[in-house]
């Protein structure tokens, strides 16, 4: 019966992430918050699927275990070493800001000693790892300066763990003395691994890749994971930390990427579920009784923390932009905060209510980190947009005015779009000296190729103003090379119109912008791929046998037939059924040309 209803339990574990998280994607609300909610539906103060989330909140906390090895894969001994001021200072700032802030609101507002006040604060100034490092990933700034300091804080807090249980066990009236590890005992085991470790982790997983298999191996790799995080927590130290230590160790190990490719899956599934267990650890009736009161303590939580973040970053001379996005990513409660709540309420350091009450804010602050990145977002890219649009209007303005400047330099040719593709034709003409006007609308790639002496300029070449201005109607020749498909289209419909005596050279990026080129009447538009694709064809079927003349014949064949082909389709382009027969009919008429005139 047991059996059963674990099984069963798994289901309901599948289902609810299987329809939360797509349809909180979906609507934009990020993956957390759909196995945050799904986890408070079937968990036991709502729908009562599952009745005792303590046993799966333990398991899953190993998917925080395989997300902190991973990330200690990423880095090595001397980059630790390096980080140590950052470590020490701006995590211990955080930390002791933070929790000196909340105690003062505390012995305002609550009527508890300053020591409960004071482990409160402890509690909630830790943030979650779990939540925190994939939304810097997801955004990019795990590998910046700043995302590294906002790494630097989650490390401090997952070592402040210990020292936190350490002191709530000296201050709880039930503590007993003989249950803890002498702290010497933690430090000699730690000493112990860093120094032998990787002396015996890889012969271990050289062995296994040796005689084994690649689930052998993986099976060797959690293995190695989870015995150092459960001998770490045997020692007094947590098994996140013990996880981070073993990826340290084998993080110059040449199995290293293997291992995070195997242990990713589990990683990802683990977290999920870790989520969904602090989903069902949150009273929602509490917060229904009380929601005005939750909310605003949860948000007090947020700010209190994102400006201790944005302040202490402020210090290490980081713009305060930077510091509020990682504040903003480092606000809610973390994971260990209900460890220490637990711990408290079982020793009777802290009332029951009084930890329910903490459990909920943590856990709400978490449902709210998503939601409060995207506001974040929203009002950061709609100022960038401004003053990026700005920024757009002068550099447009200063190219408008130098292109309208008397100038020796007389473009026979404007090439529209100096991407990869502009760039080799301008480099070509640079070479046989003739003269050329660039048209890009990145202003940073603009000012690079400057540096190179490139008469580069920054518009818009569907304005025909920019187009006079760079000499269109003296040049012979202007080259499309666009990215944008339909700025491409319009680029042609305007000098078609106003400047038909110009030679168009046009880049279409796919066969169907070959066809809408066409149809406008550029001539031979140029497939971006297709010669490069007709070069690689014809070295692969010298290298299976055929002569260099029988390949150059075959490719000829292709050449003509594929020319004739896209003339026809022009035609019928938008009729999909003419256009499906045509490419049919075209295959069999292919395939016969080569078995009559390509020999082996």
């Amino acid at each position: 019966m047991e059996h059963h209803e674990t099984l069963l339990h798994a289901i309901y574990y599948l289902l609810a992430a299987t329809i939360a998280v797509p349809l909180f994607r979906r609507l934009g609300l990020g993956a957390i918050l759909g196995y945050l909610v799904a986890g408070a539906i079937i968990g036991p103060y709502e729908l009562g699927l599952i009745y005792q989330p303590e046993a799966t909140f333990q398991f899953s906390e190993l998917g925080v275990v395989l997300l902190l090895f991973v990330i200690g894969l990423e880095l090595n001994p001397q980059q630790l070493w390096k980080m140590r001021l950052d470590i020490g200072l701006l995590g211990g700032a955080q930390m002791l800001l933070t929790a000196f802030a909340i105690t003062a609101l505390i012995a305002v507002f609550l009527d508890l000693s300053w020591q409960q006040g004071f482990m409160i604060g402890l509690a909630l100034a830790l943030s979650s790892t779990a939540f925190a490092i994939p939304l810097m990933e997801e955004h990019k700034i795990m590998g910046l300066p700043v995302g590294r300091k906002g790494f630097s804080i989650l490390l401090l807090q997952d070592l402040a763990v210990i020292p936190i249980l350490l002191l709530l066990a000296t201050w709880s009236p039930a503590a007993a003395e003989d249950t803890h590890v002498p702290w010497w005992i933690g430090l000699c085991t730690v000493t112990f691994l860093l120094l032998a470790g990787a002396r015996i982790f890889n012969p271990l997983l050289q062995v296994v890749a040796k005689y084994g298999s690649r689930e052998i191996l993986t099976a060797a790799g959690l293995l190695i994971v989870l015995s150092v995080a459960y001998l770490m927590q045997l020692v007094g130290f947590s098994m996140s930390m013990g996880a981070f230590l073993a990826g340290i160790l084998l993080a110059q190990s040449s199995f290293r990427h293997q291992l995070a490719a195997d242990i990713e899956p589990f990683k990802g599934l683990l977290l999920g579920l870790f989520f969904i267990a602090v989903g069902m650890s949150l009273n929602l009736r509490l917060l229904f009784a009380e929601p005005l009161l939750i909310l605003a303590l949860a948000l007090t939580l947020m700010l209190v923390k994102i400006l201790v973040v944005a302040v202490v970053l402020r210090i290490r001379q980081f713009p305060i932009k930077d510091g509020l996005l990682v504040g903003v990513m480092l606000a809610q409660g973390g994971e260990f905060a209900f460890v220490v709540m637990s711990t408290a309420e079982q020793s009777r350091f802290l009332p029951e209510n009084i930890s329910n009450y903490v459990v909920l804010v943590v856990g709400i602050s978490m449902a709210l980190t998503s939601p409060l990145v995207m506001l974040h977002e929203f009002f950061t890219r709609k100022r960038t947009m401004q003053e990026k649009a700005s920024e757009e209007a002068t550099h447009a303005a200063n190219s408008l005015k130098a292109l309208e400047e008397p100038d020796a330099h007389k473009a026979e040719v404007i090439i529209a779009g100096f991407g990869r593709f502009g760039q080799i034709i301008g480099r070509i003409l640079t070479a046989s000296n003739i003269p050329f006007n660039a048209l890009d609308k990145n202003p940073e790639h603009i000012e690079f190729l400057k540096n190179y002496g490139v008469q580069s300029y920054y518009g818009d070449a569907t304005r025909i103003e920019l187009l006079e201005a760079a000499g269109i109607r003296d040049a012979k020749v202007l080259v499309v090379a666009l990215v944008n498909i339909e700025a491409s289209l319009e680029v042609v419909r305007l000098v078609k119109t106003h400047f038909p005596h110009i030679t168009l050279i046009v880049r279409a990026r796919d066969r169907a912008h070959a066809y809408q080129l066409a149809e406008l009447g550029v001539e031979n538009p140029i497939r971006e791929i297709y010669e490069s694709s007709l070069s690689a064809a014809m070295r692969t079927l010298t290298e299976v046998g055929y002569t260099e003349g029988q390949s150059q014949h075959a490719i000829d064949i292709f050449r003509e037939h594929d020319h004739s082909l896209l003339h026809q389709a022009i035609a019928i382009s938008k009729d999909p059924k003419e256009l499906a027969l045509l490419v049919k009919q075209s295959r069999k008429e292919l395939k016969d040309l080569f078995s009559k005139d390509v020999t082996l």
